[in-house]
């Protein structure tokens, strides 16, 4: 796991001078510090690495790397787990390998087989950048499930990509663009900034499952190589499925525990990592650690279930505890890791608990991916619920509702049953900033629609629920999985730690697919899949709440500690002149939450985040 960044310019533009990439270099240096590595043709493009050595601790997995031909120059940042498959499908004797590490593995693979047939071989995590000199091309590629980040920016003759996207807000080709206003109603509206966008203008990110290029024209292609399939009910498949999936994440998580470096796992209250802590225990040599996380607030606490867990598997287990006065210290730090406006503030306890597993390893492994896989999320029976009326005329859906509202409490419908679609009501609860308090707050943005090309929540009811339910797991897949693994990666990468997700594995999500909707049972108890395996790896520990994760109780702390510097940030003249917003709105936001009237936890955090950014980020590296 590493940072990367590279230049390109096309039609007779100049790479920026190497003193100015180095410095930008620098800002994803906590990626990667153990090495460092620079390469450039001196004419069209000039590629940085930083190096977190994870596999083939020697010089070998240095990068930026050439390929044997000398066709390709590659910096890539992740993990490929079948890399000694890989090589085995080689030509016997064309590549002599002096390590054992992936990157030598990938790069070979790139040279013989070409880009698209090897990215369609790959299983792991990656964000690759590779020039082709043959060609003069440049190709940006992405794992399938977006684990790694990969964002760029395209301006008048140069691009940059980067692992992180203030390497790219703070080009001097960048640092001065706008904020673009529909990617800002978009961010207000949930919360991060989903892929493929920027929030500033000509900047982008690449999609997860794709390859963009450019070449030396800067003309852009791009191809789809993975994508979340769509519903079909003929590739479900009759078979043992708790035997399945527990084969097949054991042997994810075998695969995962590759490193040179020591390994530990997340652990929480929950369901998801506990399966992965057991069987990363169950196949590793020697000691295990395990990091969980506990706060001031017994709702959100999971850290003696945790412990629990821990205790029956025989783990070395490491505990960490906030407080609204403790986290104060690592609360700009933790916002500030993302690099970019990001409004999700599980960031905190997530940067705190990867603080503490960097103390013992290296590479961690976290259970994210469970909860969209198996139906894990209230959102999944609060939508599906309502399949019955949808498509029905308003007046019938209004009217059905207010009867189930009085007669039973709300028990067969709800709100969402009066939204056009279930995409739409499904977009909805993603989002704690209401459109019309928005509006409130600029304005202008009334004015401002979301991006042509943002259709994430754009589907209409099916047929059946059970397609429906699969649906809704395909945008959660895209949607919420993406913005937790952003925070994972920004959270860990910036203590140096590689965080591993087996449940995001592909040979996993493929025998899941094929599990049939209702064998899941979604509308029951979600997860119910997972629970079982949970209650036959731990027999003698049952799961005693709904899962919170790493969590803390803002709502509180916004009240006590961190009053004043989200004051100090919100209610800057700066900050809300600038763009346009409503001070008396702001401050009446703030009033009302410090004074218990209204919960504005998210729209806070949120416009924190974005003070934050604009702050330290706003500005181009010297």
């Amino acid at each position: 796991m590493c940072g990367i960044l590279g230049e390109f310019v096309y039609n007779s533009h100049s790479l920026i001078d190497k003193s100015r990439f180095l410095s930008l270099l620098e800002l994803s240096r906590n990626r990667g510090p153990d090495s460092q590595g620079y390469s450039t043709n001196d004419k069209n493009f000039q590629f940085g690495f930083n190096r977190l050595s994870i596999l083939d601790l020697s010089g070998n997995g240095n990068q930026p790397i050439q390929s044997p031909s000398g066709r390709y120059t590659m910096v890539f940042n992740g993990e490929i787990y079948n890399h000694f498959e890989l090589r085995k499908t080689l030509p016997r004797n064309k590549y002599i390998f002096k390590g054992s590490g992936d990157t030598e593995s990938l790069i070979a693979c790139f040279d013989n087989f070409g880009i698209e047939n090897t990215v369609s071989k790959l299983d792991g995590m990656f964000a690759i950048g590779i020039y082709d000199h043959k060609k003069s091309l440049i190709h940006l590629i992405r794992d399938f499930a977006g684990i790694k980040p990969l964002h760029f920016g395209l301006k008048e003759g140069v691009l940059v990509f980067a692992s992180q996207y203030n390497q790219i807000s703070r080009h001097i080709k960048f640092c001065n663009e706008n904020i673009d206003e529909e990617i800002l109603k978009l961010y207000l509206t949930l919360h991060y900034i989903p892929s493929p966008y920027g929030i500033l203008k000509n900047t982008y990110s690449v999609n997860p499952g794709e390859i963009v290029t450019f070449n030396s024209h800067g003309i852009k292609k791009t191809l789809t190589y993975w994508s979340f399939p769509d519903y079909n009910s003929n590739d479900f498949q009759s078979s043992n499925q708790l035997n399945d999936i527990e084969e097949k994440l054991e042997a994810a998580v075998k695969t995962e525990l590759t490193s040179d470096v020591p390994l530990g796992s997340f652990l929480s209250g929950g369901v998801d990592s506990p399966l992965i802590s057991y069987y990363a225990n169950k196949n590793i040599k020697g000691d295990f650690n395990t990091f969980s996380m506990g706060s001031d607030s017994n709702v959100h606490d999971e850290s003696m279930q945790a412990k629990l867990y821990a205790q029956s598997m025989g783990s070395n287990h490491h505990s960490t505890y906030m407080t609204a006065k403790n986290s104060l210290e690592v609360l700009d730090k933790a916002v500030e890791s993302v690099g970019e406006p990001f409004g999700d503030y599980s960031i905190i306890p997530t940067w705190q608990v990867s603080k503490l597993a960097k103390k013992e390893v290296t590479v961690a492994l976290s259970g994210d991916g469970g909860d969209e896989l198996f139906f894990g999320y209230d959102r999944f029976q609060s939508v599906a619920k309502n399949h019955s009326l949808w498509g029905k005329p308003f007046w019938m859906r209004f009217l059905t509702k207010g009867i189930d509202k009085l007669a039973f409490n709300g028990k067969h419908f709800n709100d969402g049953l009066l939204i056009s679609t279930p995409g739409y009501a499904h977009q909805g609860l993603h989002s704690r900033f209401s459109n019309s308090m928005i509006n409130k707050l600029i304005p202008e943005m009334n004015k401002i629609n979301f991006p042509k090309t943002f259709d994430l929540y754009n589907y209409e009811n099916p047929r059946t629920q059970q397609e429906l339910l699969y649906n809704i797991r395909k945008v959660e897949f895209y949607g919420m999985m993406q913005k937790t693994l952003m925070k994972v990666d920004r959270a860990s990468m910036d203590h140096g730690l590689e965080v591993r997700v087996p449940f995001l594995h592909k040979p996993f999500i493929e025998t899941i697919l094929q599990i049939n909707i209702n064998d899941h049972d979604p509308m029951g108890r979600r997860k119910k899949l997972l629970h079982k395996l949970l209650n036959k790896c731990y027999p003698s520990i049952g799961t005693q709440k709904i899962k919170m994760g790493f969590s803390i109780p803002l709502t509180t702390w916004i009240k006590q500690e961190y009053k004043n510097p989200f004051k100090e940030m919100i209610l800057d003249s700066s900050f809300y002149n600038s763009l346009g917003f409503e001070k008396g709105v702001l401050e009446n936001m703030f009033t009302a939450h410090i004074n218990g009237n209204a919960d504005f936890k998210w729209p806070l955090f949120t416009l924190y985040s974005l003070a934050i950014w604009m702050k330290n980020e706003r500005r181009q590296i010297s």
